[in-house]
């Protein structure tokens, strides 16, 4: 049901043409554009928006050295992580290079022990 309760035509009319006029009365009730009240109050919103812009601009610089400073950790964490483990390599490497000096040098021990025995037991038959 409508809130309003129109008996004819002209009613409407009439109510339609009040409507209009109090639209027209509230635009002409505006200050004009060079009024001095008018005139401040836009330059205080330029203000407020350009305060705010330059804390928007701190904070996206905030935020991006923030995010520069922990690239740059994470970079120096794996670049530590990766000279450890080339130098575990490195010692694994040096590790095993010795274990085979010394296992072909314990296999040449025994080889020339057995060459020697060898002659040894050659000497003895003659």
């Amino acid at each position: 049901m409508s809130a309003f309760d129109y008996r004819n035509f002209d009613d409407r009319r009439q109510n339609s043409a009040n409507a209009k006029a109090a639209l027209l009365a509230k635009f002409k009730a505006r200050p004009p554009v060079d009024d001095p009240e008018m005139i401040a109050k836009a330059k205080a919103r330029q203000e407020v928006a350009r305060a705010r812009e330059e804390r928007i601009r701190e904070r996206d610089a905030a935020r991006i050295a923030a995010e520069t400073q922990a690239a740059e950790a994470k970079r120096a964490r794996e670049e530590a992580e990766l000279a450890a483990q080339i130098a575990r390599a490195e010692a694994e490497a040096a590790a095993s290079q010795e274990r085979k000096a010394a296992e072909l040098a314990a296999k040449k021990t025994l080889r020339d022990a057995r060459y020697a025995a060898r002659k040894a037991k050659v000497k003895t038959r003659r």
